[in-house]
């Protein structure tokens, strides 16, 4: 059984006439082109501790499979928005697991996928723990009503975002990787 006890976050942006290799380039902004990805779902384990991305990447070897949760985006249209985004919602006292999101829009500034996965995140988390909120209100207001709780530790979200280019594809992704 693995359960992740560190996490760490990246972010980046590719661009290339192919597709594939514009991702790859997006890989290797966020300096993980050498793993072997697998993607999973989205939660964050309990007591896992975040840790700088320097330190996460002198734990991982190339080659190696590594677990991530990945958002990611791809445009080959001139001047066409995108973004990729992770958002993070911890709950209070670390024994209890928390939640991760991928959002992955276009035409939404690098702020509006931010908050939106970080939104998303908050909000299937306060579901959870059973916080009483008004689905209806803005983001802000929810914020606030998670945090006051006292059931929420922190709320976050690591995006990307690029405009497209004539005549390449531009790839953006954001991951949060886990690691044992």
């Amino acid at each position: 059984m693995f359960v992740p006890r560190k996490i760490f976050f990246t972010k980046g942006v590719g661009r290339h006439k192919e597709y594939l290799q514009s991702f790859e380039l997006a890989l290797r902004a966020a300096d993980i082109e050498q793993q072997n990805i697998v993607t999973v779902s989205s939660i964050f384990p309990a007591q896992c501790k975040i840790i700088p991305l320097k330190e996460g990447l002198k734990l991982i070897q190339p080659g190696e499979i590594t677990f991530c949760v990945m958002a990611r985006n791809a445009t080959n249209e001139p001047n066409r928005l995108i973004a990729a985004s992770i958002g993070a919602a911890i709950p209070v006292g670390g024994s209890n697991y928390g939640y991760l999101s991928e959002h992955h829009p276009f035409g939404e500034t690098c702020k509006e996928a931010g908050e939106y996965a970080e939104d998303l995140a908050a909000t299937m988390l306060a579901t959870t723990l059973g916080i009483d909120f008004d689905p209806e209100k803005a983001w802000d207001e929810r914020q606030q009503v998670y945090k006051s709780s006292g059931k929420i530790f922190k709320s976050f979200n690591v995006t990307q975002s690029a405009e497209g280019k004539r005549g390449v594809w531009t790839t953006v992704i954001a991951a949060a990787i886990l690691l044992p």
